[in-house]
């Protein structure tokens, strides 16, 4: 974690008022740090919520396995703490293994991986330092997922790029019961 407290805090439930109680409503009874603290500019987390979730849904024609090796991929680049938990939990439901999810902090260069899942690692790595796909790894890309796909993947990164920003920026903690991966104190 880059920040040991909040820049800005999250909402509590008593500081909620009628449009931000709307916002967090779909969320249920445990609504996370991020939302929390998202929802202090209601006009923006809506938008924010909406291209999050096509991210994460089954819009996004990425399987859920290989969205995840890229959001992990962004959020570890980033060195963004609370992006890596959350997303360690989803990726071990997606179908990442812990052993995978370890070996994504190595990138595309780490022994094990299958082409497609080290041309995904590749482009996650152009897109965070050079904000751009070369022709070869875009071959590579091309040679396991369609155009749409593609899309997603550069989508993906972007997403991800911009929550890491958000979390790191803000100092959004942990949630109650998270532990931050050892890697990432001190960021």
């Amino acid at each position: 974690m880059r920040l040991k407290q909040p820049r800005i805090a999250p909402v509590t439930d008593a500081e909620l008022d009628a449009d931000q109680k709307e916002i967090l409503a779909p969320m249920g009874d445990r609504v996370l740090n991020i939302f929390r603290t998202l929802v202090r500019a209601p006009k923006a987390a809506r938008g924010f919520l909406a291209w999050g979730n096509y991210v994460l849904s089954r819009r996004n024609d990425l399987p859920a396995r290989e969205r995840e090796i890229v959001i992990l991929r962004i959020g570890y680049l980033c060195r963004s703490g609370y992006e890596w938990t959350q997303h360690h939990a989803i990726g071990l439901r997606s179908g990442l293994s812990a052993e995978e999810i370890e070996r994504i902090k190595a990138g595309a260069d780490a022994p094990g991986w299958s082409p497609a899942d080290r041309a995904l690692l590749q482009a996650s790595d152009e897109l965070h330092h050079d904000q751009f796909i070369t022709d070869a790894t875009w071959a590579a890309l091309s040679e396991h997922f369609s155009e749409k796909q593609r899309m997603d993947v550069v989508f993906t990164a972007g997403q991800y790029t911009q929550v890491s920003m958000i979390l790191n920026s803000f100092g959004v903690q942990l949630d109650e019961g998270q532990t931050l991966d050892p890697d990432l104190k001190g960021f």
